[in-house]
C-alpha cells in the first residue's frame, strides 16, 4: 500500500504574466523559462512536503508548481505519510525553530527514533519514482530525513526551510543539532531570509529565496464587489441573501467553480452589510498569537470604533500535520466567552471549510477584500503569505516586525510595522489609527499592491529556483 500521495498539478501557460508584468521583467522571464526546457531535459523536478493542504508551504507549492510545468519542466509533488508521533516530533521542531519552547518535549534519542522509522517507508518508496539526474526539493524539517536515501540514489537534492529566526536563541539551536545531520549533506539549502540561514551550515552552498503568491489563483484574483459580497454571504460571514448567480469564481483549471459551503462560526451576532471587520487569517497556532489579536482588539479596538474583528483560521481536522490547532482553538474560544459582553459582540471566530481548498481559497480572498484592514499579529513568522496577498488586495497591513514580513513591508510605507508583539496597546493603537483615517489607510493600501507587484509575485520565484537549479544540473551531469 502506497505511503506517498501524489497532487494531481495542472499547467498553467507564463504568458499570463504578460498583463500583471512589465515588458522587461516579462521578456526576462520567458527567455529563463526556455533555459530551463534546455537545461532539465530528460530530467524531473520533485516537491516533497508533508500535506497538500492548510498552511503556507503547500499554498505556493499549488500555485507556483503548475506554472513549472507551463514552462515545459517535468514537475511533481508527492505528500509523504506520518504517524501522530511523527507530526508530534516535527511540531515542537517548528516551535522551536521559531525560538519556541512549544510542548517543552525533548529532541533526544527517541524521538530520533520516531522520526526516522515514520520517513523509512516514505523513502523507500520515493526512492523507487525518482531516477538518476532528478532534482529533488524536500520542504521544512518532516522531509529532512529523506535527503540522504534520496541522494544516494543519485538526484541532486535540496533542503527549503520555510521557518526561521531573526536572532537564534536556544531552542532554535536544539532544533538545529537535531536536523543538521539529516540535511548537511544537500548539495542545496534554500531559506526565505538571509538571517534564517543557520550559523553552522556551508553558507557556500545557500540561497535566500522569498515566498511569492500567484496572482491569478482564486486566493489572489481579482473579485467584483458585488462577488465578494454573494460569497461572504454564501459562507454565512455576513448576514445578507447571497445572489444565486454571484457567488462563483474561476478555479485553477479555466472552470467556473461555485461557493456552497459554510463556515462555521464562533459569535454572538453575525456581521451585517455595512459592518466594518479587522481581520487576521491564520491556522490555529499559538505562535500566530489568537489569543493577542483577540485580547488587544478587545480592550483597544472595540471601545473606540464600531469595527469588528474576524479572526479565521482553517476547520482544525482539516489539517493534518498540526496536532496542536485543536488546543489554539479551544482556547481562542474560551478566551472569547471571558471577554466583556460588548466587545464579545464584536469579535468573531470563524472555521472556514477545507473540503474543496479552492472554494477555501477564495472565501479567504473575498474575506481580504471585504476587510477595512488586515493584521498578522504572528509572535514569530517565517515569511506570512497572507501580508502579502492581502497587499496585493489593496488592504493597509498593520503586522508584527519579525522574520519575512518585514521584507514585504515599508513601515508607514505600504504597512505599518509592530515592534513588540507582545505590547496589546501598540497593536491596538495602530488598528485604531487607520481605521480613524480612511485616507491614510488607502493611501497605504494602493502603496502595498504595487511593492508585490514588483517583489513578491510568483515570477521571482521562477526566476530564482531556475537560477539555482542551472549550476546544480550541469554539476550534477555525467562527464563526456
Amino acid at each position: 500500500m502506497s505511503v506517498l500521495t501524489t497532487v494531481q498539478l495542472g499547467s498553467f501557460s507564463l504568458e499570463r504574466f504578460e498583463s500583471v508584468l512589465d515588458g522587461e521583467t516579462y521578456q526576462q522571464l520567458m527567455e529563463r523559462a526556455g533555459q530551463a526546457r534546455e537545461i532539465l531535459d530528460g530530467r524531473a523536478v520533485w516537491h516533497v512536503n508533508s500535506t497538500a493542504r492548510g498552511g503556507g508551504v503547500a499554498e505556493m507549492l499549488q500555485a507556483l508548481l503548475p506554472y513549472a510545468r507551463g514552462a515545459g519542466v517535468d514537475t511533481d509533488w508527492v505528500v509523504i505519510e506520518g504517524n501522530p508521533d511523527f507530526f508530534g516530533v516535527t511540531k515542537r521542531i517548528h516551535n522551536r525553530l521559531h525560538g519556541a519552547e512549544g510542548d517543552g518535549g525533548p529532541l533526544g534519542d527517541a524521538e530520533h527514533r520516531v522520526y526516522e522509522e515514520a520517513l523509512k517507508p516514505n523513502a523507500d518508496e520515493l526512492v523507487d519514482m525518482i531516477r538518476d539526474g532528478d532534482v529533488v526539493v524536500l520542504h521544512d524539517p518532516q522531509t529532512a530525513g529523506l535527503v540522504e536515501p534520496v541522494k544516494a540514489a543519485g538526484a541532486r537534492v535540496i533542503w527549503r526551510c520555510h521557518v526561521g529566526l531573526d536572532t537564534p536563541n536556544e531552542h532554535a539551536r536544539e532544533a538545529w543539532r537535531f536536523l543538521k545531520p539529516y540535511v548537511r549533506d544537500a548539495d542545496a539549502y534554500v531559506f526565505s531570509r538571509e538571517a534564517f540561514v543557520w550559523e553552522d551550515l556551508d553558507r557556500e552552498r545557500g540561497a535566500i529565496i522569498a515566498p511569492t503568491i500567484d496572482a491569478f489563483a482564486p486566493k489572489n484574483q481579482e473579485l467584483e464587489p458585488a462577488v465578494v459580497a454573494s460569497i461572504l454571504a454564501r459562507a454565512e460571514l455576513v448576514h445578507a441573501p447571497a445572489d444565486e448567480a454571484a457567488p462563483c469564481f474561476t478555479r485553477m483549471d479555466g472552470s467556473t467553480g461555485r461557493v456552497n459551503r459554510r463556515a462555521e462560526l464562533v459569535e454572538e451576532r453575525p456581521l451585517e452589510p455595512g459592518d466594518r471587520y479587522v481581520l487576521q487569517v491564520s491556522r490555529w497556532d499559538s505562535l500566530k498569537d489568537p489569543l493577542g489579536v483577540i485580547q488587544g482588539f478587545a480592550d483597544h479596538v472595540a471601545p473606540g470604533t464600531d469595527a469588528h474583528l474576524i479572526y479565521a483560521g482553517p476547520a482544525v481536522e482539516a489539517v493534518s500535520d498540526d496536532p496542536e490547532g485543536a488546543q489554539v482553538l479551544r482556547d481562542a474560544r474560551e478566551l472569547w466567552e471571558s471577554l466583556d459582553p460588548q466587545a464579545r459582540s464584536r469579535v468573531h471566530l470563524a472555521m472556514l471549510p477545507m473540503d474543496d481548498l479552492e472554494e477555501n481559497a477564495v472565501i479567504v480572498n473575498a474575506l481580504q477584500r471585504g476587510a477595512s484592514l488586515v493584521v498578522q499579529k504572528s509572535l514569530a513568522e517565517g515569511f506570512g503569505l497572507t501580508v502579502a496577498e492581502a497587499m496585493w488586495k489593496g488592504r493597509p497591513v498593520v503586522a508584527t516586525r519579525i522574520g519575512g514580513i518585514q521584507d514585504q513591508i515599508e513601515d508607514g510605507e505600504s504597512g505599518v510595522l509592530l515592534d513588540d508583539a507582545a505590547d496589546l496597546a501598540e497593536y491596538g493603537g495602530a488598528v485604531l489609527a487607520l481605521l480613524e483615517d480612511p485616507e491614510r489607510a488607502s493611501r497605504i493600501g494602493a502603496a502595498a499592491r504595487e511593492r508585490v507587484r514588483e517583489r513578491f509575485l510568483g515570477t521571482n520565484s521562477l526566476l530564482e529556483y531556475l537560477q539555482l537549479l542551472e549550476p546544480l544540473v550541469r554539476e550534477g551531469a555525467p562527464q563526456p
